[in-house]
């Protein structure tokens, strides 16, 4: 009679199979992992690779070609770093890739320049309707065109691309602002990089500059309150009330983008990073010459800069403005006489104060006698008469010249080719 075999398992392969199962179970991976294996087969078409899971993994030999060698190339019992491409095939194979691999010594250097945020240089090899392409070791960065330079806004898709191509070839510096292995995002910022640049320029210059100096740099910007000016790296401002001794209304009044201006180092603000510039500081103030140009009972001409509720704001030789009040215009206490003003206006006035250290000058219509008004008046008459005179004057002779032009023109011969 045959006995049936009985397979005793005992308690210590039940744990055995347990923590087997267990281990399994931790040991999982997914695509794009990239993970270290061991190889365990070589021939010419592949690698099989034991990377702990529960399968071998396959490496194509046109993965490693890809890199410029052949599978001959490895040894078995070597370590290797392979990534996870497909954890199942249609064969239900675990498909691996030592060039992906390869890529993750770029990885670890594009996060640690992430985050250390450093910058980087790279030369611009393609570019699309979104933005750049950087190569990064064997990978490809991205450059969004939100984050590239000097992009003008509002361009179609079609001049976009167009001025993204012309970058092409041209060497840029970047920050690393996105790494993500997983789905193989390596993105870059150029603006950001020249945020940066700028802001470490300008600590440079911020050490270089002194208060008192002056230093000449380019006006890169207007805006209602003053002009700012890049000295070499950073910008400073001209506060509207440096530009000039006189009243300025707008900075274009005094410069435009552009221009190459000297300028006085007003203050430097280290916590802020702010450089206040100023204009007037480097010219004479004018009020230094009031004492000499004007004395009280002094009779002035002089052209309304601004009319308040107040009185008149009057500019005088040499950029100056002075004070016209409307208790000074008229003893008619029942006229208003500032509703008779306006800008541009000439005028003929006495100087009845002046206090030239608060930058003060006063004036009056009403001390301004009638014969002197009279006479100035027949003076501005007369002045108006010569000047409309010298213009129909150069009219004529305009007129005159384009006559005798003319004239020539018809008297010169015309030759007549005869076939």
């Amino acid at each position: 009679m045959q006995t049936d075999t009985v397979i005793d398992v005992s308690a210590d392969d039940m744990d055995f199979a347990a923590l087997l199962e267990e281990s399994l179970a931790g040991s999982q991976i997914e695509r794009g992992d990239i993970v270290s294996g061991t190889v365990l087969s070589v021939d010419s078409y592949g690698l099989i690779v034991d990377v702990g899971w529960k399968q071998d993994g396959i490496v194509t030999r046109g993965d490693i070609e890809r890199m410029g060698m052949s599978p001959l190339d490895y040894e078995v019992d070597k370590e290797i770093d392979v990534a996870i491409v497909r954890l199942n095939d249609n064969e239900g194979n675990l498909i691996l890739s030592a060039s992906q691999a390869r890529q993750n010594e770029d990885w670890k250097k594009a996060e640690a320049i992430m985050n250390a945020e450093d910058v980087w240089r790279g030369e611009v090899s393609d570019a699309n309707k979104g933005g750049i392409i950087l190569p990064f070791g064997h990978l490809r960065g991205f450059i969004p065109a939100s984050h590239v330079v000097d992009l003008p806004r509002g361009l179609n898709e079609d001049d976009r691309l167009t001025y993204l191509q012309k970058l092409v070839g041209e060497e840029i510096t970047v920050k690393v602002i996105e790494v993500n292995r997983k789905r193989r995002r390596l993105v870059f910022s150029q603006r950001d990089a020249e945020q940066e640049n700028r802001s470490a320029r300008k600590e440079a210059l911020l050490d270089e500059l002194a208060e008192g100096n002056t230093r000449a740099g380019v006006v890169s910007g207007l805006c209602d309150f003053g002009a700012f000016v890049d000295l070499g790296g950073a910008d400073g401002l001209i506060h509207i009330s440096e530009l000039a001794w006189h009243r300025v209304r707008h900075p274009n009044e005094v410069v435009n983008i552009g221009d190459k201006v000297d300028v006085y180092i007003l203050h430097l603000d280290d916590q802020g990073k702010r450089i206040g510039l100023s204009l007037k500081r480097l010219q004479p103030n004018p009020w230094s010459l009031v004492d000499d140009l004007y004395h009280i009972g002094q009779l002035v001409e002089g052209t309304i800069s601004r009319v308040e509720p107040f009185g008149a704001f009057v500019s005088l030789d040499p950029g100056i403005e002075a004070l016209l009040h409307v208790s000074q215009m008229t003893d008619n206490s029942n006229e208003e006489p500032i509703r008779h003003l306006y800008e541009g206006q000439k005028l003929l006035m006495r100087v009845i104060s002046i206090e030239s250290d608060k930058q003060r000058l006063g004036l009056s219509l009403k001390e301004v006698t009638d014969a002197e008004q009279e006479q100035w008046d027949e003076r501005q008459i007369e002045e108006i008469a010569e000047a409309q005179a010298l213009a129909r004057a150069e009219e004529e002779a305009e007129a005159k010249a384009q006559e005798q032009e003319q004239a020539i023109d018809e008297s010169d011969p015309v030759e007549q080719e005869v076939s």
